[in-house]
């Protein structure tokens, strides 16, 4: 199967890639980004034949239904990347919280956010492919706090690969930013940004479409990838889980063969969502996507309106940091699906230009079919979590926006998974307030009162961030992102 890109051909870049090239280079024609020319069929048959399949048997069926053009040798030990999660027999676990309702922790990997799901096979594929080809690559990484250390630790150590990861200063929980400073490979830079995630995110797709930049990569004999969700190495691992889920819930005794159900999804890039649609799709039975945003609700208003407005907004720091986010790059592969490619280059050059654009009433019906959102505030969600936790239950601050659109989009009639993005102990400041310790001041602090007044505990990839050394201390402004990235490489 080949890919296309979402804003058609300019005669430059591929009007065609194989997975192998497009994510190795995966920005697309007009800036757009690649997604498959069709997509397989998940439907009843597939399930079934997966109803006693585990995680990795599932995960290889799903990648080969897209002819990927990656050696089964290779896909093998990707996926074997999923042994070294928590439980190897049970990477993915769902638990139930209400009759209707059950939360999918998709954090058990090594930096305990969903990120580990996509990237842990993900980069041991990219770097196979590097390595086959005699190439060496910078990959970039933009983040809001879990795609970083999820990107650094793939690629740590791997040959023929450099990183750099761009994080927005005071943009991310303790936690998450000593996982990104302390790393300690010589292939990976950490360069903290004066700004927003936005910004960053913006200065890397910059860097990808500049041809100042790759040819200064050129001189080094470097080219250049990404590890964000604008590759669709990222979105292809995201598809698995939302499958799993349902099979998952078939095996409980809690639905019946076709079924509908709701996926819950908290979204700020729209990756984990864009999975979603992808298997409703392909046929796996959904009702409908949930879409669950923080204060910073762009989403819900493109979903509920069919208006995109990034101009007439400001970026409000959240406490569910990974989902402050304006400009969501994967919304731009559900427009390709559903108006083709040449309204989304409208939509997007107006986005480019304009910071808005307008859906028709028959374009945002379309999204309506698939799509329902609604937001949470900080407050709603201390809420949340502080009810869970009095029946035995902790979650995060992202994982809480999602009981709000569970409450008020679903339907008891079916149900409801909620994907749990990252574990409590990302975001221990807030889940000790929301527990009632107000005068907690940092991680360090919340996640000792926390182990002391609940049956937590902290697992040990997490203990160990604070003792150790600061590696990477530069924040810079966006102008100086280039420079820095270079200097890390001469």
């Amino acid at each position: 199967m080949q890919f296309i890109g979402t804003r058609g051909s300019d005669g430059v870049t591929p009007e065609k890639m194989w997975f192998s090239e497009a994510i190795l280079s995966p920005s697309a024609g007009f800036g757009g980004i690649y997604v498959p020319q069709k997509l397989p069929d998940f439907g009843l048959a597939f399930l079934e034949k997966h109803m006693n399949s585990h995680y990795k048997e599932l995960a290889l069926d799903v990648l080969k239904s897209f002819e990927i053009d990656i050696d089964d040798e290779v896909l093998h030990a990707a996926l074997d990347r999923y042994d070294a999660f928590d439980d190897p027999a049970n990477p993915v676990p769902l638990v139930k919280i209400e009759e209707d309702c059950f939360v999918m922790e998709l954090y058990h990997g090594p930096t305990r956010a969903f990120k580990d799901m996509a990237l842990q096979p993900f980069g041991y594929i990219l770097s196979k492919k590097a390595q086959e080809r005699n190439e060496n690559y910078l990959i970039m990484a933009a983040t809001s706090g879990d795609t970083g250390p999820a990107t650094l630790e793939t690629f740590k150590d791997q040959a023929n690969i450099q990183v750099t990861c761009l994080y927005p200063d005071g943009g991310t929980s303790d936690v998450q930013r000593l996982q990104m400073v302390t790393e300690e490979a010589e292939n990976l830079k950490v360069i903290g940004v004066h700004g927003n995630f936005d910004d960053t995110q913006n200065t890397l797709k910059h860097l990808l479409a500049s041809e100042d930049f790759k040819t200064e990569l050129e001189k080094r004999n470097i080219k250049l990838s990404a590890a964000n969700s604008v590759n669709f190495g990222r979105i292809i691992f995201q598809i698995i889980y939302h499958i799993h889920a349902y099979l998952e819930l078939l095996r409980k005794g809690e639905i019946i063969l076709g079924e509908p159900i709701y996926l819950v999804v908290p979204s700020g890039n729209f990756g984990n969502v864009l999975g979603g649609y992808y298997a409703k799709k392909a046929g796996l039975p959904v009702e409908k996507l949930l879409v669950a945003s923080n204060i910073n609700n762009i989403l819900t208003d493109l979903i509920q309106k069919g208006e995109y407005d990034m101009a007439s907004r400001e970026l409000i720091k959240t406490e569910s940091p990974a989902m402050d986010i304006l400009k969501s790059s994967n919304v731009e592969r559900v427009l390709f699906d559903k108006f083709g490619a040449k309204r989304t280059k409208e939509l997007m050059d107006s986005l480019n230009s304009t910071g808005k654009y307008t859906l028709t009433a028959k374009e945002t019906a379309s999204i309506q079919e698939d799509f329902a959102a609604t937001y949470a505030t900080d407050e709603e969600c201390e809420a949340y979590i502080a009810k869970y936790a009095k029946a035995g239950y902790i979650m995060d601050p992202h994982t809480a926006t999602c009981m709000k659109a569970y409450e008020v989009l679903t339907d008891q009639n079916r149900k409801a998974v909620v994907y749990s993005t990252a574990e409590w102990t990302k975001f221990s400041t807030t889940v000790a307030r929301a527990l009632g310790n107000r005068d907690v001041q940092n991680d360090t602090e919340a996640l000792k009162w926390i182990v002391e007044n609940t049956s937590e505990k902290v697992p040990p990839m997490i203990e160990a961030l604070f003792t150790k050394e600061i590696k990477h201390s530069d924040v810079v402004y966006e102008a100086g992102i280039k420079n820095e990235i270079l200097k890390f490489l001469s």
